[in-house]
């Protein structure tokens, strides 16, 4: 990942540093005539980049609909349900606990041990990753002779992660052509931002980073699968391992849903080595209802698949953190008919259509134990902090309307500054919004102030 670049102005002059951090892949050495450089941005300099791979590979480009597809479902992906403290297995009774619970446990603890131990996951307090990402797209119409797939685009970047155990973390990826997400949680809100939706929060409360659970943060996948239930054995590659699952509780599924999506089930699968004791692979399903208004009410089905093959693990500070993966995604729609459609089962799947997602991600730089950085490194964005109002704000009015083309940032300019006062009556000085800005010496400003926010559309690709 280049992060400097040559000076464009002077040859003997010291290099730039990109404000977005560049792959390997897409660096090209200079020609070399004497010193005459083509000045251009670092987006344009990406974008050239990338039309001539894809012109000698023989892809297409991929079109803006896939960059966001593929942003949105596989960029910051979250787990079922919010994840507690492990409690070590040592001096408790499971003598009244089921055989599956209690073999869960013990599988956890032996992953534990293979990590690193429990007092090197308990030592790490914070973590940051940096590496690259690969994610291409392929099209289909699933029917009852097969799948039809037409390929899609393929894309590159790189992606940044930030992490202060447990709840608190924040992402930022750029792709080629310039394209940036960022997503976040401060421990009481999850948001994410694109630069095609507007500001808002996730529903329910905020949940780890599935980023973080699939081998990059050994303590967070043990805290996620303490509760989980051991489901039986499997073959994977080669290597026998267990399999663990765990099931979003019904409350945290009913606090997702909304009066037109309706969360039906989010579960996690987890398939531990038996020969190693570590995660080699991680998969997920995610089912929605959405009932779609108009003349005649009509029910649709999303389901979204997730399986993602873990490896190269190395030690980091006496942590075993896995280096590369690999993750392949299935994004189907079925069920689609009015209240008076009573056609079969097997037809409505007919009418299944899918979409296939691949992603191949590798980490260059991990470390744990960040010096500065706090908890204001992870606020979340201006626009999600009311400025003026002494009443806590309700939880239907926490998410910004989509269809609202106004920007809740203007909301507050209805206060005019000296008249606002504080929850005691005294006036003062109006709550300033604060932006998620980071110290310069924890390097989180890569790619520049970010104004993150959520994408609630895009939970029901998780």
């Amino acid at each position: 990942m280049r992060k400097v670049c040559a000076n464009l102005d002077r040859e003997d002059g010291l290099d730039t540093v990109l404000e977005v951090p560049v792959p390997e892949s897409h660096h090209e050495p200079s020609s070399g005539r004497g010193g005459r450089r083509r000045r251009r941005t670092v987006k344009a300099w990406v974008r050239s980049h990338m039309d001539q791979r894809h012109g000698r590979d023989g892809a297409p480009p991929p079109s803006r609909a896939d960059v966001q597809l593929m942003l949105g479902v596989i960029g910051a992906p979250l787990v079922p349900q919010p994840v507690e403290a492990r409690k070590a297995m040592a001096g408790q009774d499971i003598k009244e606990e089921p055989i599956e619970v209690s073999k869960a446990k013990y599988i956890v603890e032996q992953y534990v041990a293979a990590a690193g131990g429990e007092p090197a996951l308990s030592a790490a307090t914070s973590m940051y990753a940096m590496g690259n990402v690969r994610m291409r797209t392929a099209k289909g119409q699933k029917a009852k002779t097969g799948m039809g797939v037409v390929n899609g685009g393929e894309v590159a970047g790189g992606f940044v992660v930030w992490q202060k155990m447990p709840e608190m973390w924040c992402l930022e990826m750029v792709v080629a052509g310039g394209t940036k997400m960022s997503a976040g949680s401060d421990g009481k809100v999850a948001w994410r931002q694109t630069p095609w939706q507007q500001a808002h929060a996730s529903r329910g409360p905020p949940r780890p980073l599935r980023r973080c659970v699939q081998g990059l943060d050994p303590k967070s996948t043990a805290n996620l699968f303490s509760t989980a239930t051991w489901v039986g054995e499997k073959c994977v590659d080669g290597d026998d391992c267990f399999v663990l699952r765990i099931d979003a509780d019904p409350s945290a599924l009913r606090s997702r849903s909304s009066a037109d999506v309706e969360v039906v089930r989010h579960a996690v699968w987890g398939y531990f080595s038996q020969r190693t004791g570590l995660l080699v692979r991680l998969e997920d399903s995610h089912l929605l209802r959405i009932r779609v208004q108009g003349e005649a009410a009509e029910t649709a089905y999303w389901e979204t698949s997730m399986e993602s093959s873990i490896g190269d693990y190395r030690p980091v500070d006496g942590i075993n953190v896995a280096h590369a993966g690999r993750t392949v995604v299935s994004l189907s729609r079925f069920g689609s008919g009015g209240a008076d459609d009573d056609g079969s089962d097997a037809d409505v799947r007919g009418k299944r259509t899918c979409t296939c997602m691949e992603e191949t991600w590798s980490i260059k730089e991990v470390d744990f134990n960040i010096m500065g950085l706090s908890t204001e490194c992870f606020l979340p964005p201006r626009d999600m902090i009311p400025a003026c109002s002494s009443k806590p704000v309700e939880k239907d009015h926490a998410a910004v309307d989509l269809s609202s083309k106004k920007d809740a940032a203007a909301v507050p300019a209805k206060c005019p500054v000296g008249s606002c006062k504080n929850s005691d009556g005294r006036s003062g000085r109006p709550a300033a919004a604060r932006k998620a800005l980071v110290p310069a010496a924890t390097g989180l400003g890569w790619f520049g102030p970010a104004k993150v926010v959520a994408v609630e559309t895009v939970e029901a690709a998780e």
